[in-house]
């Protein structure tokens, strides 16, 4: 595992990267960066980059910064700046959030989408789980359907350091507190999304709800799901297996069919 801070527009940004091949970015969620056992998971057959989002860590608050679409215009900077093409871009919860706000401005430099348990968009009967106002063992636990995995995460959490956490609190609620975790208007331009796209989302996810899914997948052409019950929200972690073997299938499959659409194009221009 490689870190690295580079500039994006003036904006110093920590990188996080393990192997080599095609580009998998991932954003995270509101947590914060962790090289998580997805990660790790997916750098056995690509190159997996994960940023820190500008205001997370020990990074300072950009003056730029007051949405999530502000976050997804800056990494559609990023991706020009480091020059990165046909990206699979994942992102989780609010990263997943990102992922969408940036695919619905271009998806020009994207072989895929996948969205995990993506924030943005709640169902109208089934609003998200107000994060803000748990405490870290309540979030902590509520984060996983398997409480082993939460007993687990908790004992690392009483080494965090609590500072660190509240930055990244902080940073999440300043672009998500109200309306809580939503862009009301995102629904609006989902259909704009035009690479492939996957959904990952667990059943029992208390956090962005399974029932969220309607609108993504209502707006999106050709979106498919992949549900994995008795799994809750921190998928990245609790389903990092299931999810990586989805993603590796899904990352080959938009790649051949990239492949067949260039093939394609140099037939018809000759």
């Amino acid at each position: 595992m490689r870190e690295s801070v580079v500039d994006i527009a003036g904006q110093k940004l920590r990188l996080v990267e393990e192997g080599t091949g095609e580009t998998v970015l991932f954003l995270h969620g509101a947590g914060g960066l962790n090289w998580y056992p997805l990660l790790q998971s997916l750098s056995r057959h690509r190159r997996v980059i994960a940023p820190e989002h500008p205001s997370w860590g020990r990074s300072a608050v950009p003056e730029w910064l007051s949405s999530v679409g502000d976050l997804a215009f800056f990494y559609l900077d990023l991706l020009e700046a480091l020059d990165l093409r046909g990206v699979h871009l994942v992102g989780h919860s609010m990263g997943g959030w990102t992922a969408a706000e940036l695919a619905i401005r271009s998806t020009v430099r994207l072989a895929s989408l996948s969205l995990m348990a993506p924030a943005g968009v709640a169902a109208p009967d089934t609003p998200f789980g107000d994060i803000f106002h748990w405490s870290p063992e309540e979030h902590t636990r509520r984060s996983f359907h398997d409480q082993a995995f939460a007993e687990a995460r908790l004992r690392k959490l009483s080494e965090s350091d609590p500072e660190l956490m509240r930055r990244n609190r902080a940073a999440a609620a300043r672009l998500g507190r109200e309306p809580l975790l939503v862009n009301p208007q995102l629904r609006y331009w989902l259909h704009r999304i035009d690479v492939p796209a996957l959904l990952v989302w667990g059943v029992e996810d208390q956090i962005c709800p399974f029932a969220a899914r309607r609108d993504y997948l209502a707006s999106i052409a050709g979106v498919e799901l992949f549900a994995l019950p008795r799994t809750g929200h921190a998928l990245h972690t609790e389903g990092a297996q299931a999810v990586s073997d989805r993603l590796d299938a899904f990352f080959d499959a938009a790649a051949g069919r990239r492949y067949s659409a260039a093939v394609s194009d140099r037939t018809d221009s000759a």
